[in-house]
């Protein structure tokens, strides 16, 4: 079964109806119908809440994170072995911190990162990226 890991990033551009939310909802799909897993930290996971509440407002933000439930997006918490690894990937690379999050994610999950930030060109030799531009 795919393996895929979503940052903030994507789920955003989904809700957005940005460039790329086709793909992000290809994907989703694929994980409603049981082809695929989906994957997300709790760090990017509150990333699309505070995102979303800057830009669109409380009550926009509240209705999507209710709608991304509807999803069967695995949220994963940041314990202590996820959190010592992004740490050495913030000490290693210039990227930001949440960024990270996703990034052990999909190395400890040997999953797709699926993500549209410009900031993951700067690590993309650590694991597969699908882009979403």
């Amino acid at each position: 079964m795919k393996n895929y890991v979503f940052d903030s990033f994507a789920i955003i551009a989904f809700y957005a109806d940005e460039k790329g939310s086709d793909l992000v909802e290809q994907v989703l799909t694929e994980c409603l119908t049981g082809k695929a897993r989906g994957w997300m930290t709790v760090i990017n996971w509150g990333e699309i809440f505070y995102a979303t509440a800057k830009v669109k407002g409380l009550k926009v933000a509240l209705d999507i994170m209710k709608n991304l439930e509807s999803y069967p997006l695995i949220i994963v918490d940041a314990d202590k072995k996820l959190t010592w690894e992004a740490a050495k990937l913030k000490a290693k690379y210039p990227i930001a911190y949440a960024d990270c999050f996703a990034l052990a994610l999909a190395k400890q999950k040997e999953a797709d990162l699926l993500t549209g930030d410009p900031e993951f060109r700067k690590v993309k030799e650590n694991v597969k990226i699908i882009w979403l531009a």
